[in-house]
């Protein structure tokens, strides 16, 4: 009833299941109606729509398959789907392997490896880092999980693993096998120097090289079976290995088929066969030599031969075996070429023979040492031994030949035993093994068309490897159930022990085949004829074919095949003819004749001798070297296989395996190809269906009680939620699966039958479509309702405008009416208005001009009287002058008359008296006062006659002088006369020239007339042309404009283009920086391991020592100890006896060990010196960089700068001319004062005078600053030369007023001559410093006019060149100049320092000399009056505080003490939890200026080196303990902060105090000390490093991934027998809370020690690299994580950790960036990944993921429910194509080691070291401050 109701439930419409196909094997198809129980069909619709009608079988009626849930398609492991069987597994990986591109996954406890065809970036170191320490379910299937399993297993339950990985030829299991051994080596490392692991890695190029070849369906297949032990101590490091191999194919070494090749190292010989080593070898290409041409394929497409043969010679190398032994090998290789190209010809019917001088018989005879004839002879012939006589036989052609191929078959078996012995003997070490490891590559089942022994062999090892499988998985199951505590009942799987015994027991195939192959004439028919008769009636799995009595059929556990009895005796026999052995036993040949000796006997190619600590190499294959005489006595081939085999399972029985099967997708080698057809015959040949059938047989399915209520919480209601999660999920089961047999209640686990959990799923699906479907329900009744509601409030709206817009109409429609009455009534009152004034205008117009008339008439009668009236007056006027002109003419005659007449009397009247004498002396009565005046007059004319008389005289002089010239004017002017008479006739013929000339001035005239109008008329042509020139010089002007417009915008855009090139350049450079400082931070770190690993070799050689047995012991000379370069030898006592101590270790140890040691060490010293200049080039090349940079900067000012110095030429030029017009002007001004025309005081003479005045004042100026600016280079320089001269302190004389005797005048006499002397002495010395400065500053002046000179050239040809070329070479002329300069003073002060620290220490030794010599005289001189004994009055004398200098003291001897208590025993925990930040550094520096000022150097050193060491040391004791290195790190800093503080560079003590900077160090530069403490600071930081990774490691993935901090987010899918971590928290498992508590106790740990704060930036961003790193990386290898709700819990996360950063004051500090590409990833699981939009959108929202980041995400994309949607591949090709350009790394996880390089920026303290007090519980009481 309850299977009916499933049946209805699940046989559904739209239900999906699996129908058997033809082509594909299996095709799915779709339920169209619903499937009712008793009908005998169902109506299905495939894939392409097309509608079929499926019939059930009648006899079984089995349904088909159904299909699982999307969501559980392309699951990790197998065993998670709920529809265990064929289709889904083979759809599952198909869907893995095409779709995800995943080539791993698992079923149960196999790992199905597909391989890929191609090399993908999954198996880097960084992936090997992400594995370990791994549970094997918390990541995605892999080959690396596997090898870790096996190795926690092996270290958890110290029981042996074994790793078995099969396959068909080309499926990948040497590939696997080979990984495996890498993840080995890479984890856990090996014990001791020897390089184990790289030796176990090295066997595999070996190996390859002689035992794979290519065939049709592998360029690489292995052709032998091996089984490798890895050996480990008990550290589980790596200590050896040892091989065993199984039936090597030695049928290629002579037949190849099509399309393959023989082993590769034939190949690879004939490729290098031009090498000078191999000359002898005479060798040639491949194709010339039979062994290698059958299969005419000599070339495998990617491979360079001769290149694989210097990997091949490497590896050797590596496994010590020597050169000579290498070309030995070779040349038996070449030799087995030879012996396949010698010809052997028919003699006759029944024998054969060789042709004399065969050149490849005569070279395998060479290389070989054998001689031609013995070769050649028992290459045709054989002997014949019977009871009497011994007899040769020749051979026949054929069997000569095929006797040859048997020969180079067995000598090739011989050197490929030989190979792995001592590969064997390499890899065995003298350790003890502890446990092992073993990878067992081994060929899977194979069937061919033709099948023979080797595929009889071969898979009769796959039956027992199958059962042991069968037996393994039945156990495992029953294991669970029993620890489950559940009821569980036989399984019944299929057991193929018949088969085996069929081929292995008593008569068996295997036992018949013996006894034929003892029989004298036994054949391969009468084999068959016995297996048929023994067989064939008495065993099932036996058939017999029905057309071949020479073959039969085995039933095997993968498939039936037919077995060819033709050759099965002769392959297991294996004879050889055991002359030809003979003559080779008697080579010559070293290598040969230990190939066929005993091999007890054999010699190791490395001189040693094998160790007694490996495994004993278990042979299988006969000893062909025996004497005839014991032939019958020796194993066959299938005997020694199945004694091996037995073996084999013996050592697999007794390991914990592990299982790989690797499958073939394609017969072609296409990348990414898959087959159905031949990946279901491989799924059945290698047992993992037989898997999935023995899980579906119980209880496949399980969950845990929290999955599964995490999970099904949905189908619970909330009073069926208890307390106990368990009792919870019991009642819901109960009551969701009624048969009770389908699911079992285990302790810890639900078990559920198959398809139950699909079953749960689809009601999981159906409630949760259901509530969908109800809220969807809700939502659109809310949608509709909220429709209708604005549709209502629309209706209204539309109303209510409608009503208002008919109101407003009507409104309007009054209005108008309104407004027209009134418009009517006003234009009617217009109307009549109108008309009245029309009236009234016209009657007064009327009156207008009536009246107007009128006045016109009155005012032409008044003009007419008025004028009138004014001519009247006018004649009036007229008359009435005429008449008074006359009258008063007549007046003036009148008056005239009178007037003459009375004068005429007068005249007559004084005429009378003038004659008469009293009127005279009336006149000269006033005569004489006249005559005084006129004397006076004439005085002053005398003076004035005497003074014009002398300018008379000069003018007589200058007339005659002038007459003088007058006169000889006189005569020139005769002269001239005369020749004017000359000239005269002249003019009368130039009279007649100028008539003639007249008469051509007129044609001239008429010409000019003609040519002036040519002018007018060529004028206007040329106004026109210029008028055209001036429109195109236009133009051209506008064109110059744009183009100096597009200049401008060219060099604006060129100046950002620079500026952004700068930028680059300089992130550049600060990335290589970055790089050069990590580089060499890593080999810091690389030497410290080393430095520990030394010392632990130390130890225990020193252990070893004391054990060692007495003999004879040889010191190595050359072992030095593993110091750095920059620490030096410390002078203890203690450390002599250490040192003797190290002697006797080294006595003990391995030479050549300590040799390597002392090499590898030196190698990392100059490695990390190089790197250190290198470092340092680096920085000085950023800093020069960053010059340049500024530099190029400058040059977006180019235009600017240049015209700044053009016009500073410029000026300089003016300036000159200036200066030289004003010399001239000088000059023409005295030359004018001397003629008079410039005369002082004229107003240009003053203007002149100013301007020059001032021009000579500004000119004295600048002559004062430069006398000043030399007179301060002067004394300096005297100030420097004082300094070096001046060394001995300055002799002063005693006061001569204090002299008592002659004898101190004497004295006082001679000193003052000595200072005479010494004064005459300095002033000659002055003196010649003086004439060394002039001497110098004509030097510099020289120097500067040179300069100037070149100054001058250099400006003359740039202004030669462009503007853009002469601001470049004026800038580069600048830079080149600045460089030169800082160059010299540079050199200057490095030289200035030198002679300081010179002077310096000169000056404490005389310091020190005068006070020693003071106290002495101190000491001796005693005056008079204290040698008489008077009273002594006590007086109380106050104590002043000492001022303390910040010292101190402390003795030698306590040197160690000092260290032992501040640094060995001083715990961070307890003593200096009270101490102030930093006291021991304080401490150790203020003894450190103690042995400073004592000028000791031993003792700075000693202090130094022993501070150093005994912070490594206890940081190698407690390294592990985060507060004891954050402890030593801050105080390691501080110190180092200390020493730049007070080492007096004045970079450093910029913020100094004037106290601290008297407190600096005075006698010795600490400089390369400051770098060793450097160096120890980044140890000690990347130790914390590792410290934080160690405690965050195990938190990140729990916190960041799998805890949900919102809960009810993410859903919990179902899970396989591969159990990964659980979703759900447990209560011990780590959250985010905890995360984040634990970076706060780091960070507050730090800043209690008082660790600088950009330190602390430094550490917290290395610990956000390290949390997104990590989570980043378990993303990528985690497909159960990638999922839409994962990543809104990694942003919700990312978002606690910035809020983190936020409280702490730490977003600046570059944290955040570190978890870009984490918070890129979240989104990118978020965002929709549909069209291309959304493909651009994720190309430019994740640029810090990688391309193959990008598309693993998109890969491993699972939906974690039904609604969600899976990437399709078509999109993941648009994401690839358009990031096809990215020039990035291919790496596809982060790199979770990487430590960013760590700086430590200056930063002073300002704390008073005279101030610090030390606490007494630091048991530091003596020390004494100073």
């Amino acid at each position: 009833m309850n299977m009916n109701r499933e049946l209805e439930y699940m046989f559904v419409e739209s239900a999906r299941v699996w129908i058997p196909d033809a082509e594909e094997e299996w095709k799915s198809a779709e339920l169209v109606k619903d499937y009712k129980n008793g009908e005998a069909s169902l109506q299905l619709m495939l894939e392409d729509g097309k509608v079929i009608e499926h019939k059930l079988d009648p006899k079984t009626k089995n349904l088909p398959y159904l299909r699982n849930p999307d969501i559980l398609v392309g699951e990790n492991d197998l065993t998670a789907l709920s529809y265990l069987h064929e289709p889904a597994v083979l759809h599952n990986l198909k869907v893995r392997f095409i779709d995800s591109k995943l080539i791993y996954t698992y079923c149960g406890i196999v790992l199905v490896a597909i391989n890929p065809y191609e090399n993908l970036p999954i198996y880097g170191t960084d992936i090997i880092n992400a594995y370990s320490g791994q549970n094997m379910g918390d990541m995605d299937p892999h080959i690396f999980a596997v090898a870790e399993e096996a190795y926690k297993q092996m270290a958890r339950d110290e029981r042996n693993q074994s790793i078995i990985v099969s396959g068909e030829s080309g499926a990948g299991k040497t590939v696997s096998a080979k990984y495996a051994m890498r993840y080995f080596a890479t984890v856990s490392g090996s014990a001791s120097e020897a390089n184990v692991e790289e030796k176990v890695l090295a066997s595999n190029p070996i190996m390859e090289a002689i035992g794979n070849a290519k065939t049709t369906r592998n360029d690489n297949s292995s052709r032998f079976g091996k089984y490798i032990e890895i050996g480990f101590d008990n550290r589980y490091r790596i200590i050896g290995a040892n091989m065993r191999t199984y039936l090597l194919e030695k049928s290629r070494v002579v037949f190849q088929a099509d399309e393959e090749r023989n082993y590769h190292v034939f190949y690879q010989l004939c490729a290098s066969a031009h090498l000078p080593e191999f000359k002898n070898l005479r060798l040639s290409s491949a194709n010339d030599f039979l062994y290698t041409r059958q299969g005419r394929s000599p070339v495998i497409e990617g491979v360079d031969d001769s290149k694989e043969l210097c990997t091949t010679r490497h590896a050797f190398t590596l496994l010590g075996i020597n050169e000579s032994y290498q070309m030995g090998l070779f040349q038996v290789l070449a030799a087995i070429l030879h012996l396949g190209n010698v010809e052997i010809k028919d003699r006759d019917a029944d024998s054969s023979l060789i042709a004399p001088n065969n050149r490849h018989l005569t070279a395998f005879c060479e290389l070989v040492g054998v001689t031609y004839q013995d070769m050649s002879q028992w290459l045709c012939h054989r002997k014949l031994k019977t009871a009497n006589e011994t007899y040769v036989k020749p051979l026949p052609r054929l069997q000569a030949t095929n006797a040859r191929d048997a020969l180079s078959k067995h000598i090739y078996a011989k050197l490929f035993s030989w190979i792995v012995e001592h590969v064997n003997k390499a890899l065995v070490t003298n350790v003890k093994q502890h446990s092992f490891i073993g990878v067992l590559d081994i060929y899977g089942f194979e069937t061919f068309e033709i099948n023979s022994f080797e595929q009889f062999c071969i898979n009769y090892a796959n039956e027992k490897l199958q059962q042991q499988f069968n037996m393994h998985v039945f156990k495992l199951e029953q294991e669970e159930y029993m620890r489950e505590q559940i009821p569980w009942t036989l399984i019944d799987f299929y057991d193929n022990q018949p088969c085996i015994n069929l081929i292995e027991a008593k008569m068996g195939i295997l036992d018949l085949l013996d006894e034929e192959c003892k029989m004298p004439k036994g054949s391969d028919d009468s084999w068959a004829q016995k297996l048929y008769n023994t067989h064939l009636k008495t065993c099932s799995l036996f058939e017999k074919p029905r057309m071949s009595n020479r073959a039969f059929i085995i039933q095997h556990f993968a498939d039936k095949v037919e077995y060819q009895c033709e050759g099965f005796l002769e392959k297991n026999k294996d004879t050889v003819n055991a002359e030809q052995i003979n003559v080779l036993k008697a080579s010559k040949f070293d290598l040969l004749m230990e190939l066929f000796r005993d091999e007890e006997k054999a010699t190791s190619p490395t001189g040693q001798t094998p160790g007694t600590g490996g495994r004993t190499r278990l042979s299988i294959k006969p000893d062909k070297g025996r004497d005839s005489s014991s032939k019958e006595h020796k194993k066959t081939v299938g005997c020694q296989f199945r004694n091996s085999l037995q073996m084999l399972m013996e050592t697999l029985n007794a390991t914990t395996p592990h299982y790989v099967r690797c499958i073939k997708p394609n017969d072609f080698k296409l990348a990414f190809s898959f087959d159905p057809k031949r990946a279901v015959q491989q799924l059945r040949a290698c047992g993992v269906l037989e898997t999935i059938r023995i899980s579906a047989a119980g209880f496949p399915s399980r969950w845990t009680y929290q999955e599964f209520f995490s999970r099904y919480r949905v189908l619970m209601k909330q009073k069926d939620v208890l307390a106990d999660k368990k009792l919870t999920c019991r009642n819901v089961l109960e009551k969701l699966v009624e048969d009770q047999d389908k699911y079992q209640f285990g302790k810890t686990k639900i078990f559920f039958r198959a398809g139950q959990v699909a079953y749960l799923e689809k009601l999981r699906a159906d409630k949760l479509r259901a509530a969908c479907i109800r809220i969807q329900k809700t939502i659109r009744c809310w949608l509709a309702r909220k429709k209708y509601l604005r549709m209502r409030n629309a209706a209204i709206t539309i109303q209510r405008f409608t009503r208002g817009y008919q109101a407003r109409c009507l409104a309007k429609f009054m209005r108008r009416t309104q407004a027209a009455t009134i418009i009517q009534k006003y234009q009617r009152m217009c109307m009549e208005r109108k008309r009245y004034r029309q009236k009234q205008a016209a009657a007064l117009a009327m009156q207008t001009i009536l009246r107007a008339y009128m006045a016109r008439q009155k005012y032409q009668a008044l003009l007419r009287e008025h004028k009138a009236v004014i001519i009247q007056k006018f004649i009036r006027g007229w008359l009435a002058r005429c008449w008074y002109k006359r009258c008063l003419e007549a007046i003036v005659y009148l008056q005239c008359c009178i007037r003459r007449m009375r004068a005429k009397r007068e005249l007559k009247k004084l005429k009378i008296e003038a004659r008469s004498v009293e009127h005279f002396k009336k006149l000269n009565k006033g005569m004489e006062n006249k005559i005084m005046q006129l004397q006076r007059k004439i005085d002053e004319q005398h003076k004035d006659n005497r003074l014009v008389s002398e300018k008379l005289v000069s003018l007589e002089n200058s007339y005659s002088a002038e007459s003088e010239r007058m006169r000889s004017e006189l005569n020139r002017l005769r002269g001239a006369e005369e020749d004017a008479k000359n000239k005269t006739n002249q003019v009368l013929s130039l009279r007649e020239e100028l008539e003639r000339l007249k008469k051509e001035l007129s044609a001239t005239q008429q010409e000019k007339k003609t040519i002036e109008e040519w002018a007018q008329t060529y004028r206007q042509e040329m106004e026109k042309m210029v008028s055209e020139l001036k429109d195109q010089n236009g133009t051209l002007k506008k064109e110059k404009d744009d183009l100096n417009r597009l200049i401008q915008e060219q060099s604006q855009q060129m100046t950002e283009k620079m500026a952004r090139a700068i930028v680059l350049e300089t992130q550049q450079l600060e990335t290589d920086l970055n790089e050069e400082r990590s580089r060499y931070q890593n080999l810091l770190t690389e030497h410290r391991r080393l430095e520990e690993k030394y010392d632990d070799l130390k130890e225990e050689m020193a252990l070893s020592s004391n054990v060692s047995k007495p003999g004879h012991r040889r010191t190595d000379s050359t072992h030095s100890s593993n110091e750095s370069e920059y620490t030096y030898n410390s002078e203890y006592t203690d450390l002599e006896d250490g040192s003797r101590a190290r002697e006797d270790v080294t006595r003990g140890m391995d030479t050549s060990l300590t040799l390597k040691l002392q090499k590898r060490v030196t190698e990392l010293e100059q490695e990390k010196q190089s790197l250190r200049n290198e470092l340092e080039n680096k920085e000085d090349q950023f800093q020069r960089a960053r010059a340049r940079d500024d530099a190029e900067f400058k040059k977006a000012r180019g235009a600017e700068l240049e015209y700044e110095s053009l016009k500073r030429q410029e000026l300089e030029s003016e300036n000159k001319k200036l200066k030289h017009d004003l010399a001239a002007m000088r000059k023409s001004l005295l030359g004018d004062a001397v003629t008079g025309a410039g005369a002082p005081g004229s107003p240009a003479y003053k203007v002149l005078l100013d301007q020059l005045n001032a021009s000579c004042e500004e000119l004295e100026v600048r002559k004062e600053e430069v006398l000043i600016l030399r007179s301060q280079l002067v004394s300096q320089k005297e100030a420097m030369h004082h300094k070096e001269t001046m060394t001995e302190p300055s002799v002063f004389a005693e006061d001569v007023s204090k002299l008592k005797d002659a004898g101190e005048i004497k004295q006082a006499y001679i000193s003052l001559k000595d200072t005479n002397r010494l004064l005459e002495h300095q002033l000659q010395s002055q003196r010649r410093t003086y004439d060394n400065e002039v001497e110098s500053l004509r030097g510099e002046l020289q120097n500067v006019k040179e300069e100037n000179n070149r100054q001058q050239q250099l400006l003359a040809q740039n202004l030669q060149l462009p503007p853009e070329a002469r601001i470049e070479a004026s800038l580069q002329h600048e830079i080149t100049r600045l460089t030169n300069e800082n160059l010299d003073l540079m050199e200057q002060l490095e030289k200035q320092d030198r002679t300081i620290r010179k002077l310096k220490k000169q000056l404490k030794v005389y310091s020190k000399r005068i006070g020693e010599m003071g106290a002495v005289q101190t000491e001796g001189q005693t005056s008079p009056g204290q040698m008489v004994d008077e009273p002594i009055h006590p007086v109380n004398i106050a104590r002043r505080e000492k001022d303390f200098q910040g010292m101190l003291e402390y003795k030698k001897e306590d040197e160690m003490k000092l260290v032992k208590n501040l640094i060995l025993e001083l715990k961070p925990r307890g003593v200096a939890v009270n101490l102030i930040p930093g006291l021991p550094a304080y401490i150790l520096f203020m003894c450190l200026r103690h042995a400073d000022y004592l000028n000791d150097d031993q003792k700075v050193r000693t202090l130094l080196t022993s501070t150093i060491n005994s912070i490594k040391k206890i940081l190698k004791k407690r390294g592990e303990d985060f507060e004891t290195v954050s402890f030593w790190l801050s105080n390691t800093c501080r110190f180092l902060h200390c020493l730049k503080q007070y080492s007096g560079d004045e970079t450093f003590a910029k913020l100094n105090t004037p106290r601290q900077n008297e407190h600096c160090l005075t006698n010795f530069d600490l400089a390369e000390y400051r770098q060793v403490i450097s160096d120890l600071a980044i140890q000690i930081y990347q130790q914390l490093i590792k410290c934080i990774e160690g405690t965050l490691h195990a938190m990140i993935v729990y916190g960041m991934l799998e805890h949900e901090t919102i809960q009810g987010v993410s859903g919990v899918k179902p899970t396989g027998l591969r159990k990964r971590t659980a979703s759900i928290a447990e209560e011990d498992t780590y959250t985010l809370e905890s995360m984040l508590r634990q970076l706060s106790a780091f960070h507050s740990t730090m800043c209690q020690h008082g660790t600088d704060p950009e330190l602390i930036k430094q550490v917290v961003k290395q610990e956000f690299y390290i949390i997104g790193a990590v989570t980043l990386n378990n993303l990528l290898l985690r497909k159960d994580m990638c999922s839409w709700s994962k990543g809104m819990q990694i942003r919700y996360n990312v978002s606690q950790l910035e809020e983190w950063l936020r409280d702490k004051g730490l977003m600046n500090c570059g944290a955040k960036e570190t978890l870009e590409p984490l918070i890129q990833a979240a989104q990118l699981l978020q965002v929709k990944k549909k069209t291309d939009e959304d493909a651009e959108a994720i190309c430019s929202m994740c640029h810090a993921l990688t391309t193959s980041q990008i598309v693993r995400i998109l890969n491993l994309y699972t939906p974690v429910n039904e609604f969600e949607e899976r990437v399709s591949i078509a999109f993941i090709r648009t994401i690839q194509t358009r990031l096809r350009d990215r020039s990035e790394s291919p790496q596809l996880l982060m790199d979770t080691k990487m430590i960013y390089p760590v700086t430590f920026p200056f930063n002073p303290s300002s704390l008073a070291l005279e101030t610090i007090q030390i606490p007494s519980s630091l048991n530091l009481g003596f020390l004494t401050r100073v």
